[in-house]
This record gives structure tokens, C-alpha cells and sequence, in this order.
């Protein structure tokens, strides 16, 4: 994470300056200037352990950006400050579901907003139904969160880990013939993930995806992402002889994949990675340098790769300025997704739910707050990672899901990180196989 720390975190909301054209970032409302009581949210990230280095932190980042830009112009409907009440999680669940105990029973707060991790998520989400409190999450994708679980108080406007099955497969099922020369139907793919709900739910979607579009699955494994020995998964991939590999992992277990990988020789034509570690493509370069040039990666969509002209001239304006304090923040050049993840999702409550809840439903409390989200309604190309949001509603499969979110596949290689899928979004051609160059190429 370069010079991103946990200090840097719970210090950035004192390091802001002047937001331009505050109106147009307001949609058009006039701020006021009269003060009122502040509105406390629960922030809960990961702010140490092992997550931090997988999205955790950056993520939080950008949920502290937004906040800062609204409170800069007064606070919600210019008079109602935000008041994060932060929490950290340490990368483990009962950490993260102890701190969630402390901000609604200790702290009195009726929302926590944040969580990186999906295995923190799916008993938090239940936990949180059971107080009647709002879960608003930003980062964590498990599928299971909320399918079939008809919660009514947890909500989440990003992607699920069907989403990242849907991309990877759906690339391929276009790609392989023209770029491969291999017939989707005869593209040999294997499936490794971590076994936490994240990577078994993104496993899992990758299978059911392959299946739908005849993309023949040769390996399908998971493993522990705290183990310390992946010999035997490589051994076994090279034995499957996958053209590409499919991985869902975490920034240790990607890091101890790849150097076995790499050290026993296993060859492929393409790796495409599932987001969290494969989206920290810095702090894995400081490991393996150009040997991660041209790998794919499905993420929603990082904004400040998104196509001049793609959104609204006051979108583009607010990713910039996200784009330049996150930086400045962390010391860091590269802006993962989960900064636009954190920024987004945090964004969308504090604009489009939070006023409504109160001039039109009485206030901040739970109940306010979820009616207010199930009337939000933007359309595709509304927020500043291209989707739109639509909240499913209550008795339906996925109630509290944004139905209108999605995800991309992006290449990286040098300085150049291009989104290659789908079309509507595309910045550069696909290059693949990996080039001969590569280490890994077969």
C-alpha cells in the first residue's frame, strides 16, 4: 500500500481544501447555510492485518473523501455535518462484529457504513438485521450476503461475486476464438479461489457462467487463503494443462500462488484475476516487476479509467478531485477500484439517501433510512462508475442489491491500465495470449 497507513486513514478528514463548483456536485441544490446537529455514521474497514494490503484501506479512503466534500459544503442538505464514528476491523470477524456491537450499542449509531471483507459481511449483515440497524456496504461481493435472505435493513449499491463469474466468462466466450485461436467450447479452464465466502461465491458463479456459455472446466479448486504452501494447487494445474485460470484470492495467498507457480514452472495463455489482491497491482509489482504485465482483472469499474466524455462533465469533475485526494492521501500514484468502490458507495447515501430520509421521512433513523433507499432510482451512467442504482426491494431474491451495478475486465501492463470489457466501456483492445515474454505465458 506504499505510504498508506492506519494513521493516514483516521487523519485525512483534517487534510482537505475547497471543493470547485460545489453546486453542480450538489445536483444543482443550493446549499444552506444555517448549522444543525450532526448525523454519526459507523465506519468499519479493515485498518490492520491482511486486508489492508487486498482493497481495505483504499476503500476507506475514498468513503473519508466523500465525506469530506459534503461536510466541506455544510453537510447534508448543507446543514447536517457527518460525524464518522470509525472502527477497525484487524482482518478478522469477530473483531469486525465486535465493533459493530460497540457502534450501535456503545457509540448510538443507526448505520454502519463500510466493510471490505465478505466474510465479515455475511454475519454482520444478520447481526445487524437482528438490531434493526442499517448495513450499508461499499466493498464486500459474497453473493450469499444477501440472496435469499430477504433482509430489509442491509443494502449494497456495488457488485455481487456473480458479477465477476458473469465478466470473466463472458469475455472469454467472446475473446477466445479470435485472440486464442481456441473455440470457447474447447478452452480448457480451470478454477482456483480462496475457501471464504468471497472466493467460494466468486468460485462459484465462475462455474455456473462457464456452464451457461460451454466453456469446458478442467480444475476447480479451493484452499485456505492463510495457507503457507500451494505446491500441491500447482502441481495440480500443471497436470490439468488449464489454457487460462480463473482466481479468486487475497494479496498473500495470490503472492505465495504465483512465486510456486512461477518457481515450478506451470505455463498458461491467460491468469484472469477476481479483484481484492489482483486489484492491488502495485503492491504486487513490488513483488513480481513486469511478470504481471497483461494479466486480466474483473473489478467494477476503477473511475479515472473510464473514456473522457463516458460520464457527465460534474462526474468527471468529482473523479478528479477523488482521484488527486486520494493520492495525495496515500502517497500512492496508482488508484485502485476500491477507492472508487468506497467513494461511490458512500457518495450515493450521503446524496441520495440521506436527504430524502429526512424531508421526507422524519429523519436518520433505521426506518427512514430504508425507505429512503428503496426510492432511490438513477439511472445507468448516474454515478461516477458508470451503473446506475435501483435497490431491490423486500421479498424478492435479492432484496437490498443495487440491480443495476456491474463490472468490467481490465488489462494492465508499463503504466497503461485499460478497461478491454464489455465494448460500451472499452479504453484498449485485449492483448492475448501473454506475450512470450512473460514467465507464465505457455
Amino acid at each position: 500500500m506504499g505510504k498508506t497507513t492506519r494513521r493516514s486513514v483516521l487523519k485525512y478528514s483534517a487534510a482537505t481544501a475547497a471543493l470547485a463548483a460545489a453546486g453542480s456536485l450538489a445536483g444543482g441544490r443550493a446549499w444552506a447555510q444555517a448549522a444543525s446537529s450532526p448525523i454519526r455514521i459507523g465506519v468499519l474497514y479493515d485498518l490492520t492485518g491482511p486486508f489492508t494490503g487486498a482493497g481495505s484501506v483504499p476503500g476507506s479512503i475514498g468513503t473519508q473523501i466523500a465525506i469530506d466534500l459534503v461536510n466541506e459544503h455544510g453537510g447534508v442538505l448543507g446543514k447536517h455535518k457527518i460525524e464518522p464514528v470509525k472502527g477497525d476491523s484487524q482482518s478478522k470477524t469477530e473483531v469486525a462484529l465486535n465493533e459493530a456491537e460497540r457502534l450501535i450499542s456503545q457509540e448510538h449509531v443507526d448505520t454502519v457504513l463500510g466493510i471490505y471483507s465478505s466474510a465479515h459481511a455475511v454475519p454482520l449483515a444478520e447481526k445487524m438485521e437482528q438490531a434493526k440497524k442499517i448495513l450499508w456496504i461499499t466493498i464486500a461481493v459474497a453473493t450469499k450476503v444477501l440472496k435469499g435472505k430477504n433482509l430489509t435493513y442491509t443494502f449494497r449499491a456495488g457488485v455481487t461475486a456473480d458479477h465477476y463469474g458473469a465478466a470473466a466468462t463472458a469475455f472469454l466466450a467472446e475473446h477466445s476464438q479470435a485472440q486464442l485461436k481456441i473455440d470457447p467450447k474447447k478452452l480448457k479452464c480451470a478454477i482456483i479461489h480462496e475457501d471464504g465466502p468471497y472466493g467460494s461465491d466468486c468460485g462459484e458463479a465462475d462455474t455456473i457462467h462457464a456452464k451457461a456459455v460451454g466453456i469446458p472446466i478442467v480444475m476447480d479448486e479451493a484452499y485456505s487463503a492463510t495457507t503457507s504452501d500451494l505446491s500441491s494447487l500447482v502441481t495440480k494445474l500443471k497436470r490439468a494443462d488449464a489454457d487460462v485460470i480463473l482466481h479468486t484470492g487475497y494479496n498473500p495467498d495470490i503472492t505465495l500462488f504465483l512465486r510456486q507457480a512461477r518457481d515450478a514452472g506451470l505455463r498458461f495463455k491467460m491468469l484472469i484475476g477476481h479483484g481484492a489482491g489482483y486489484s492491488q497491482r502495485d503492491k504486487l509489482k513490488q513483488t513480481f516487476g513486469a511478470d504481471l504485465d497483461y494479466f486480466l482483472n474483473v473489478d467494477p469499474v476503477a473511475a479515472q479509467t473510464l473514456k473522457p466524455g463516458t460520464l457527465k462533465p460534474d462526474l468527471e469533475s468529482l473523479v478528479k478531485i477523488m482521484v488527486e485526494r486520494y493520492q495525495k492521501a496515500s502517497g500512492n500514484k496508482s488508484v485502485p477500484p476500491h477507492v472508487s468502490m468506497g467513494f461511490n458507495q458512500t457518495w450515493i447515501f450521503l446524496q441520495n439517501v440521506l436527504p430524502v430520509a429526512i424531508t421526507k421521512y422524519g429523519g436518520t433513523h433505521p426506518d427512514a433510512i430504508r425507505k429512503a433507499a428503496l426510492d432511490v432510482d438513477i439511472p445507468e451512467g448516474g454515478t461516477i462508475q458508470g451503473y446506475g442504482v435501483k435497490f431491490a426491494r423486500p421479498g424478492t431474491e435479492f432484496s437490498g442489491q443495487n440491480l443495476r451495478t456491474a463490472a468490467c475486465v481490465t488489462q494492465a501492463y508499463g503504466d497503461v491500465e485499460a478497461i478491454v470489457w464489455p465494448d460500451k466501456l472499452k479504453t484498449a483492445a485485449d492483448v492475448m495470449p501473454l506475450p512470450k515474454s512473460n514467465p507464465y505465458a505457455a
